[in-house]
This record gives structure tokens, C-alpha cells and sequence, in this order.
């Protein structure tokens, strides 16, 4: 499996600070045509510059054909993606996209809780106009540094669904901060989460709502960037190719997507951080060592398929599908 292509030519329509650190970009086809159709949740690939592509979360009404709107955070950890962003690409720019893809969906559920943190609240705020859109009963609890790196505060108070949205400050009054005990300590019936933000955000949120009883399948997250893996006792160990019989070494300081791309093997890769799928690669044999934060603990259980842009082998061979 392998993501979209970048195959659509967008241009820069607009570009506004949505925040400090954030500015959101305004993609349009530059001959006025329609653009292929999302559902909240849904990100697209973006190429940054040459050889960078990054994804963004759509964060526009999924019913608007005639844009797509990204919330860009200009992240001090950048591998040069953020910064490209932020200081390269204006207005005007034509620049290379794929087709919304969906990881994230909306799924039918009597209320629905939507978490947010930082630059996370791209695809909530999707999500919620969506549900807003459809009578359905939800909140929105969106948590930033400050109220001046908070993107989107005057969309939020100007729609329909304001009431329903609760704004929680790190740098504010003890008492209006985020109490996940408070929100998630009973598990309601009918009720499904989405949270979406930094790995500790999202962390904090799932491990609160897992020790109170949630069901796993009720619980749905994205994760934005990736964690820092230990690799000191990182080993080689063999790639083989099922279609061709080809073998490859892969050595303790590259991964399987860098030897692939070495011998003429092309797997698709997007965040590079196992966060989005994008390169998700079936395993005939062997054992993965699953390093991403895509797949679930059922799905790195099955150990049928793994990401090749971060995750590497407990066995000495994996089988690749390709």
C-alpha cells in the first residue's frame, strides 16, 4: 500500500497569522475548478520544496469544493518543512499536492468529545463544523500555550457551535485548565473521542480515558509528530523483495524506505515519523519492529504490515509485498 500521488497543482490563494507561530494557507485550483471532495478529518500531502513533503490537515468546511485551508505551525523541531512554510511558499506560489486522504473520520455516535491540542485543532475544527452542520450533539475543548497561540478564535466565536466550545489556557487561571478526570472519569454511553496534538497531549488524554474504562474502540486519535525512538541497539538485518526474490541489507544507521530508495524501489513516504500510513507496506514474513503511531495494538500485533519510513525488524528477514 502506498499513498495518493501528489498529482493536483494548486495555487496560493491566501495567507493570514492565524496565531503566533501559525498562518493558515488558502489552496485553490488555479483555473477556478472544483477540487476533489473531503470529509472532515481528511489531510493532504504537500510538497514543501523538492524531496519535503509534509501533510496538513484540511481544517475548511469538508462541503467547500472551491478551496482547502491549512493551519501551518512553525515548529522549532523542524526538519525544514515548518520553516519552508512559513518563509518560502506566498501568495501566488503554485505548489503540488495529492488528493484528500482520510485516516481520521467522523463515525456515528450519540456525542461526540473533541479534544485539541495546539496546531491539532486543524481537523477537529472540521469535525466540528461538520457536526454542527448535522444537529449532532458535541463539545470542542481546544488547549494552547496562551490565548495569542491559540489559531481561530475569531472563526470559533462568530459560528454557530461557539457555546459549544471550551477553551483551556496553560497560562491562565488554575480553574479553566483541561480536567481530563472531570471530562473522561465516566465513560458515557453512546459517546466517542477525538483528540488530536502533541504525543503527550494525546497521551495524557488516552491513558485517562483507558484507566476509566473507555473502549478502545471509542477513542480515536492523530498524531502529528512522531516520538523519539532509542536506537542504540539498533541491528542489521535483511529486506527481501516477494515479487523479485531481491535481498537487501539494511544497516543499523539507515532505514528499510532509505535501502528501497537506494536500489530503484520506490515506497511512497510523507511524514517519515510513522504518524500517517502513507508508506504502510504489507509483510509476508518475519517480525516487524513497529515503531510508528499509526497502527493500533491489534494491528502491530498481527504484524501482517509495518512502516517502512521508521520501523524496522525483530527478526532477521522480513518478506515485503512489493
Amino acid at each position: 500500500m502506498s499513498g495518493a500521488p501528489l498529482s493536483l497543482i494548486v495555487e496560493v490563494k491566501a495567507r493570514h497569522q492565524a496565531a503566533r507561530d501559525i498562518v493558515t494557507l488558502e489552496l485553490a485550483d488555479p483555473h477556478g475548478r472544483p477540487l476533489p471532495a473531503f470529509s472532515a478529518g481528511a489531510h493532504i500531502d504537500v510538497q514543501v520544496k523538492p524531496g519535503v513533503v509534509r501533510q496538513y490537515s484540511l481544517c475548511n468546511h469538508s462541503e467547500e469544493r472551491d478551496r482547502y485551508l491549512i493551519g501551518v505551525l512553525r515548529d522549532p523541531a523542524t526538519r525544514g518543512g515548518s520553516v519552508a512554510m512559513h518563509e518560502e511558499i506566498q501568495v501566488g506560489d503554485l505548489v503540488q499536492i495529492s488528493a484528500p486522504k482520510n485516516h481520521f473520520p467522523l463515525k456515528p455516535a450519540g456525542r461526540t468529545l473533541l479534544l485539541a491540542g495546539g496546531i491539532g485543532i486543524t481537523p477537529l475544527l472540521c469535525m466540528a463544523e461538520r457536526l454542527a452542520h448535522t444537529d449532532a450533539d458535541f463539545a470542542l475543548h481546544y488547549c494552547t500555550r496562551s490565548a495569542e497561540r491559540t489559531a481561530f478564535r475569531q472563526r470559533i466565536a462568530a459560528s454557530g457551535f461557539a457555546e459549544r466550545v471550551h477553551f483551556h489556557f496553560d497560562d491562565g487561571a488554575p480553574e479553566q485548565k483541561l480536567d481530563l478526570q472531570a471530562l473522561l472519569g465516566t465513560p458515557e454511553p453512546d459517546t466517542r473521542v477525538y483528540v488530536c496534538g502533541p504525543t503527550g497531549f494525546i497521551d495524557a488524554v488516552l491513558s485517562t480515558a483507558k484507566v476509566s474504562g473507555w473502549p478502545g474502540e471509542r477513542l480515536h486519535t492523530e498524531y502529528f509528530a512522531g516520538t523519539v525512538a532509542d536506537t542504540a541497539d539498533d541491528d542489521s538485518f535483511e529486506v527481501r523483495i516477494a515479487s523479485s526474490g531481491a535481498s537487501f541489507t539494511v544497516p543499523a544507521d539507515k532505514t528499510v524506505h532509505q535501502v528501497l530508495t537506494e536500489h530503484g524501489i520506490e515506497v511512497m513516504v510523507s511524514c517519515e515519523q510513522g504518524v500517517c500510513g502513507t508508506c504502510l507496506t504489507r509483510v509476508l514474513e518475519g517480525e516487524p519492529d513497529h515503531r510508528d503511531l499509526y497502527l493500533d495494538d491489534d494491528e502491530h500485533a498481527a504484524n501482517d504490515q509495518f512502516t517502512p519510513c521508521c520501523s524496522r525488524a525483530r527478526s532477521k528477514v522480513l518478506v515485503l509485498d512489493l
